[in-house]
């Protein structure tokens, strides 16, 4: 299996003193996921929680929402020539019941690590697709955070950065409950795949919906990343830099509450600040 990071020869300034020496960067591999044995995307990953990824890429696309949809994730074969296994290839086998998406050459997609799925689906189709509409309680208690707690969790996701800490390369998503507490954390070159392997980790531990947890991501908001949030039933997505105009209109048009610029005691709340106690009431999605 590929490895998280690898060493490189790097010439060093600082200051006018030039030296050698070997840095550390974060790896960068494809990884193609097919689905019952047929080509499904290619995305720019760093290796490891492979399975996750390919799951939570499933989840974020509609095709799955349960455990026991997936009967199976192996790797397959790569195409090295002595045929050794290049752990590039992911094949996820869906249960027979389970409705196959239309797998066509203008339906595969290539995915690059700083980007995603961009404006491939429309408001309206996220909003339908989702088995877990955010605006919706679904049987559960409805999610509410306190912005004094909010305030504190960029810092908690740094500290479980490891990765990070040896290459400054990397961005990450981690889910947080209501009161603070660390689920979990995935880092990866692309931020959409480490919100999809953080998906993919609970799909497989039979833990969706995610309706009482919220996401944090180290980068911006974009559209993919709340789409990937509403898909599998997150209630609300925090980041510390920006969100995009089309996040937030499909956070408007889910439910889902939406936080940028979260940094030390600040942040710009884009909808659904009810969740967070700012609002009385809450707000009606624009497309209700």
């Amino acid at each position: 299996m590929g490895r998280v990071t690898e060493r490189r020869r790097v010439i060093r300034v600082r200051d006018g003193a030039v030296s050698t020496r070997p840095d550390t960067l974060v790896a960068e591999e494809p990884l193609e996921i097919r689905l019952n044995g047929k080509p499904l995307a290619i995305t720019m990953r760093t290796p490891g929680d492979d399975f996750s990824l390919a799951a939570g890429f499933l989840v974020s696309e509609g095709v799955v929402g349960a455990k026991d949809e997936v009967t199976g994730i192996a790797y397959c074969a790569g195409a090295t020539a002595d045929g050794a296994n290049t752990y590039n290839v992911v094949d996820v086998r869906l249960a027979p019941d389970v409705p196959l998406p239309d797998i066509t050459l203008e339906r595969n997609v290539y995915t690059t690590s700083s980007c995603g799925l961009c404006g491939k689906a429309s408001l309206d189709a996220v909003r339908t697709r989702t088995r877990w509409p955010a605006a919706e309680t679904g049987g559960h208690a409805p999610f509410r955070i306190a912005p004094d707690t909010l305030t504190l969790l960029p810092d908690r996701l740094r500290a479980a950065q490891r990765v990070f800490d040896r290459t400054g390369g990397l961005h990450a998503a981690a889910l947080f409950t209501a009161d603070g507490e660390l689920l979990g954390v995935r880092e990866d070159v692309g931020r959409h795949n480490a919100v999809d392997k953080l998906v993919g980790d609970a799909l497989r531990d039979g833990a969706l919906p995610l309706t009482s947890a919220l996401l944090l991501v180290s980068g911006r908001a974009s559209f993919e990343l709340a789409q990937k949030a509403v898909m599998a039933g997150i209630p609300a997505l925090a980041a510390v830099s920006a969100p995009s105009s089309l996040a937030v209109d499909l956070a408007a048009e889910t439910g889902l509450t939406l936080v940028g610029f979260l940094r030390g005691g600040s942040m710009n709340v884009y909808a659904g600040g009810w969740r967070l106690g700012l609002d009385d009431e809450p707000a009606e999605p624009s497309g209700a």
